[in-house]
């Protein structure tokens, strides 16, 4: 009942108006940044850092909480109508949408989007209330060396199970951690990688790394990319509901995508991908209407997009409890609370349990806000994929400017914020995942410190790392991370068959 009172407390606080208008602010921010292909929700909140650096962090968190949410959602409307995702989550959603939409049944696509949306993250929020209090209190028994294996789990798992290639992962992965090691080590005092200049003593901002990556890189790319013709937008042709078949049909699906999206998203490397593509699958495999499927199956809509509504609230379990992002949207939430001097882990719930209640709250209202907001204006979302291209990233790339320069006052940061930029370009370009990279930034001196701490305990006995049972069971973890996505072409090999390749989960990652 403990976790109940600190619940309508967190109510009580999430429902004054200023709160009220933030959640709303940040659900129709998302919603507007998902239709959009390409900017995705980690994109806007990094965006938006710079400008919150004077909010209250429960306010600015519970904003940055409803861009996600939003930006969940927002991804279907382009999916189905555009036959083009607005991000890496939504893939799945395309192949029965779009197919729906061709037939005239957009309006029950976007329906059952919204409504399974709204059913998922409510159910998934209701698994987060009660599933993170217990993490935390487990998580506390952790000790420097399991803090370290868990940084290492969380390294291997997301380089190499999001994205193409490991190899394009790892070159991620170590471009986030020669960022993260700019400037002084704090115990030895020695100046690493600045260069000589002064400015990079403190480091590189995590804000100016993430701006550079994702809206820069992302800028820069969308311009590389651009041609003279656009791809037709369907319109909906019909109204926005579904009939009774459509629900009976829908609802079902709705409960296995939650069901099957919170505890994958949950896991390091979870994030929003997977579940979507594990929950078409599963609709697939156990609908009654195989004819359907390829040409608009209902069902190819409604499970995949519970699937990734449940996924957020399996996002914050890790990052809440353990300071543990699972996506490079959450890697760029742990940058929010570290801004505002808070560390997500274990002792959050203890030392700002205020915070963290009130932010729960608020997933709850979010989740109704979305639904009220989606359906009666999905004619007004198409109408944003009208927006030029040219001027809808050039105005990203103003707003950016801005706004880093408006952190510190430094022609630097925004020198550096376009040297990065270029960086993310030509990582876009040779495919190579951001997500690792910010990963590694922002994990870096948390692996650093625990590795050094657990090794003055140990007073220099490496074997800690693989003598305490949780710390060597992560590590495993990692090991079995890393040769996973190569088990069926080894399998195949072993059977004599012929070898079908590397098994890839997504190719995106800006959810």
């Amino acid at each position: 009942m403990d976790v109940v009172s600190q619940l309508l407390t967190g109510f009580v606080n999430a429902l004054t108006p200023q709160y009220l208008v933030l959640a709303a602010i940040g659900v129709t921010i998302g919603t507007a940044v998902g239709v959009l292909p390409g900017i995705g929700p980690a994109l806007t909140v990094a965006l938006l850092l710079p400008v919150t650096y004077n909010f209250d962090p429960t306010g600015a968190l519970i904003m940055f909480a409803g861009i996600y949410y939003g930006g969940m959602y927002g991804g279907s409307t382009t999916s189905i109508l555009l036959n083009t995702p607005g991000e890496s989550a939504s893939v799945a959603t395309t192949f029965e949408g779009f197919a729906m939409a061709k037939a005239g049944r957009a309006g029950a696509a976007l329906a059952t989007a919204a409504i399974g949306s709204f059913v998922a993250g409510t159910l998934s929020t209701i698994l987060l209330t009660f599933a993170a209090p217990a993490l935390a209190r487990v998580a506390l028994l952790f000790q420097p060396a399991d803090y370290f294996a868990l940084t290492v789990l969380a390294f291997v798992s997301v380089t190499a199970l999001v994205g193409s290639s490991i190899i394009r992962g790892m070159i991620s992965l170590f471009i986030g951690l020669f960022f993260g090691l700019i400037g002084i080590d704090v115990l030895s005092g020695q100046v690493r990688f600045t260069f000589g200049i002064v400015e990079l003593l403190d480091g590189i901002d995590v804000v100016v790394v993430a701006v550079g990556l994702f809206a820069v890189g992302e800028a820069l790319y969308v311009v590389s990319q651009l041609r003279q013709t656009q791809a037709e937008v369907l319109g909906v042709r019909s109204s926005v509901g579904m009939t009774r078949e459509e629900w009976r049909r829908s609802w079902p699906a709705w409960l296995r995508g939650a069901l099957i999206g919170f505890p994958l998203g949950a896991l390091p490397a979870g994030g929003a991908e997977i579940p979507t593509f594990l929950s078409y699958t599963v609709e697939k495999r156990l609908s009654k209407y195989k004819d359907e499927w390829g040409r608009g199956a209902i069902e190819g809509v409604a499970g995949p997009e519970a699937a990734n509504n449940a996924a957020f609230s399996g996002v914050l379990v890790p990052l809440l409890t353990l300071g543990l992002p699972t996506s490079a949207t959450a890697a760029i939430l742990l940058a929010a609370f570290q801004i505002y001097n808070l560390q997500p882990g274990p002792l959050l719930f203890q030392k700002a349990p205020n915070l963290v209640w009130t932010l729960i709250a608020s997933l709850y209202i979010g989740n109704v806000m979305l639904l009220i907001l989606n359906l009666p204006l999905i004619r007004i979302w198409v109408k944003i994929l009208t927006i030029p291209r040219p001027l809808l990233y050039s105005g990203i790339l103003v707003f950016g400017t801005l706004g880093v320069y408006s952190m510190a006052n430094s022609f630097v940061d925004v020198v550096s914020m376009y040297v990065i930029g270029v960086i993310g370009f030509w990582m876009r370009r040779f495919r190579i995942p951001v997500g690792p990279a910010i990963l590694g930034l922002i994990l870096l001196p948390l692996a650093e410190a625990q590795f050094r701490r657990a090794l003055a305990i140990s007073q220099g006995d490496v074997s800690v790392f693989v003598t305490r049972p949780l710390s060597f069971g992560l590590l495993l973890a990692a090991m079995v991370a890393l040769v996973l996505p190569y088990l069926p072409a080894l399998i195949n090999r072993l059977t004599g068959r012929q070898s079908a390749g590397r098994l890839v989960f997504g190719q995106g990652d800006e959810d």
